[in-house]
């Protein structure tokens, strides 16, 4: 099924969809921020919510490539692609510093809490790689997949430093690529840029394969997908079975606890190899899901700057019915919240109110959409 066309758009149907579905993925794990459970640990209903959003970051980010090698194609400049993607990049860069961070944190106390996330990130890379788009796009793929694939180099550029620099230059460094040094005290860095920014960079190479006929696509999303994944279980497992530790979690917990800050070679195969393989499924989706997932999927940043804010207030309101209180002090620092053992949620009280805003949010992005699509003329509303 061709996805729906607006006017002036260039539109991938697997792309929206498989977008849609990371930001629905996304809102779960960001309620279970505010609910207080934790990421992960021993219990498999909740370590299994934990793990399916680790495809949300790789998916969003490589995607995010994906979307920019298509604008490229529709604007039919790299220089005009490489201003969209600067400015938009510095946008996404002041909206975390700002916006979104009041949305987490409903507080102004910059002096106290500052978070480089996920959009931070997203931003920065942005920036490089307007700078990388002046090559071929099949060039930025190779050198992006060289980035992950060697993000480890990274570490032992600080080694090199002189030790008078190392005070300064260390905490910059450490936004760059985590090499245990003294981060700059006053912002604190969840997404470094390495191997981020090989993941985009892969993604815009990746809009080369969908760009081929649907034949070919399909086989070659299907042998990446599956190569990856497969590489992901056999070095996976093989690294277990040679670090034995019979005290520990069960086999697949380690085997699906891969790193994610930085996030890992081991950790990116087994999130992007099942994304890609899925993505000639996602071709070929009909119905109400597919509809609902691509109205997501066509506006993914103005979902996400709803999103928290929205995640935040619900999570106030369920604080006032249970006990009478909002308990925003627990939430002053978020994402890294404090709620307390006993005032925890259960997994259940966590899905419902999930599917509650996510409803929400649908109305919302269906909304957007509508009026997004309806005035190409407005420029404002490309970057959002």
């Amino acid at each position: 099924m061709a996805p729906q066309e607006y006017p002036g758009s260039t539109r991938v149907q697997s792309v929206d969809i498989l977008r849609g579905v990371i930001v629905v993925l996304m809102a779960a794990d960001h309620v279970r921020v505010y609910s207080g459970l934790p990421a992960g640990g021993p219990e498999p209903s909740i370590f299994f919510t934990r793990w399916i959003t680790h495809f949300c970051a790789p998916g969003f980010v490589f995607l995010a490539g994906t979307g920019a090698f298509f604008y490229g194609k529709k604007l039919g400049n790299t220089r005009t692609l490489a201003r969209f993607l600067l400015s938009r990049g510095l946008l996404l860069v002041f909206l975390e510093l700002t916006l979104i961070r009041f949305g987490w944190t409903f507080n102004f106390n910059y002096g106290e809490f500052v978070l480089a996330g996920v959009i931070w990130m997203l931003g920065w890379c942005m920036v490089i790689l307007s700078f990388l788009v002046a090559m071929r796009p099949v060039t930025v793929g190779i050198t992006g997949l060289a980035i992950v694939f060697f993000q480890q180099l990274f570490a032992l550029v600080p080694k090199a430093m002189p030790e008078s620099l190392k005070p300064s230059l260390g905490g910059f460094w450490e936004f760059i690529y985590s090499s245990g040094l003294a981060p700059w005290p006053w912002i604190s860095v969840l997404y470094v840029l390495v191997p981020w920014i090989g993941v985009m960079a892969a993604g815009y190479g990746f809009g080369t394969i969908l760009s081929t006929d649907a034949d070919t696509r399909r086989k070659l999303c299907l042998r990446i997908g599956i190569t990856a994944t497969l590489l992901f279980i056999v070095i996976g497992s093989t690294l277990i079975l040679f670090r034995p530790n019979p005290a520990g979690p069960p086999f697949i917990f380690r085997l699906l606890a891969q790193q994610k800050y930085p996030a890992s070679q081991l950790f990116l195969l087994m999130t992007l190899g099942p994304m890609i393989a899925l993505i000639p499924s996602a071709e070929k989706a009909k119905g109400r899901v597919a509809s609902i997932l691509t109205t997501f999927g066509r506006v993914p940043f103005f979902y996400y700057l709803l999103h928290i804010p929205l995640i935040h207030a619900s999570a106030l309101i369920v604080n006032y019915i249970r006990d009478g209180s909002l308990h925003q002090e627990w939430y002053t620092s978020a994402p890294f919240s404090f709620v307390p053992q006993e005032s925890r949620w259960t997994l259940s009280l966590l899905y419902l109110v999930f599917i509650i805003d996510v409803a929400i949010l649908y109305a919302a992005c269906r909304w957007y959409v509508s009026y997004k699509f309806s005035h190409p003329s407005n420029k404002i509303l490309k970057y959002i």
